[in-house]
């Protein structure tokens, strides 16, 4: 058996685990992200956290970090003030260059809901699709697509990228990007903090907020109802267009309980078509694991190496 070693780059924490190509996931070990020291220290960190686990038997790395990435070269075309300097940024080149890797070791590099969606579609939630759309809702809102069993980016690295969506109830609310009425600015877990303060005057956790709405607190219930049905509108308007196999929900937010998920599906069932109406609308399986098993399945894919679909509950 082969094995790659898959990354999974976030603001505040890396991953790393090897990742076999029928899909066991070996011990996962993890390094804060310097994310505002700047491009070399997050490099130094994944190199470091990479050499402890590499061995005879790895075929290549797969990396799945935040921003938009130009996976052809492996290089951040846009991001966050999260990670300082990271736009310009060649993962590719400096990998290589810290791992003593050549040319014919694959280092493959992508956004890191791709990477998640990636992970889902194979072993996850999404398996058995041709199609799939991946929606990611924490401390932001992201999506992926999957059509014919592969990713599709776009031509501007940046297809599946809900969070920037006009979405209906957040037309006076301001994005992270800056513009107001974007889907992220209502129904990510920030947004729901912020909401929930500006109507109550207490600022909560969004589990706190989410526990309130559970109990029947009016103001909790409407921030929560309000995130759920805006995301649930940009999710029907995303399936309309591309009509896809299964909808996979993951990301903080997602774990909520009722509460959230009932407008969600209520909301998607009465505003799709007939014809859409009962596509399946599913939890995210994989948690945590799922960037790392789909950073790694981009290393297998380019060495053309087959991957057993092994189920992972």
């Amino acid at each position: 058996m082969s094995h790659a070693i898959g990354v999974d780059l976030g603001g505040t924490k890396t991953a790393a685990a090897l990742v076999g190509d029928d899909g066991s996931l070996g011990e996962i070990i993890t390094a804060p992200t310097p994310s505002s020291t700047g491009p070399d220290a997050v490099l130094d960190t994944v190199a470091a956290l990479v050499g402890r686990l590499w061995r005879d038997d790895v075929v290549g790395l797969g990396v799945g970090t935040a921003g938009v990435v130009d996976a052809t070269r492996g290089t951040i075309i846009s991001a966050t003030e999260t990670f300082s300097l990271w736009v310009g940024t060649d993962l590719l080149a400096g990998l290589r260059s810290r791992l003593g890797l050549g040319a014919d070791t694959p280092i493959e590099i992508r956004n890191d809901v791709d990477a998640h969606a990636l992970g889902e579609h194979w072993l996850g939630a999404g398996q058995g699709h041709e199609s799939m759309l991946m929606v990611a809702v924490g401390t932001g809102v992201g999506g992926a697509v999957i059509v014919d069993g592969a990713l599709r980016t776009g031509a501007h690295h940046v297809a599946g990228e809900m969070g920037h969506v006009p979405t209906p109830g957040a037309d006076d609310l301001r994005c992270a990007c800056g513009r107001l009425g974007h889907l992220e600015a209502i129904a990510a877990g920030p947004a729901i903090e912020r909401r929930y303060a500006a109507l109550s005057g207490a600022a909560l956790s969004g589990r706190e907020i989410m526990a309130r709405a559970e109990s029947g607190e009016l103001a909790a219930l409407e921030v929560v109802q309000g995130a759920a049905v805006g995301l649930a509108k940009a999710i029907c308007g995303l399936v309309t267009v591309l009509d896809p196999g299964c909808v996979v929900v993951g990301g903080g937010v997602a774990l909520a309980g009722e509460v959230w998920w009932n407008p969600l599906l209520v909301t998607c069932r009465a505003d799709l078509i007939d014809a859409l109406a009962d596509i399946d609308i599913l939890p995210a399986r994989l948690g945590t694991s799922a960037a790392l098993l789909g950073a790694a399945r981009t290393v297998f894919d380019a060495s053309d190496i087959d991957q057993p679909r092994r189920s992972h509950e």
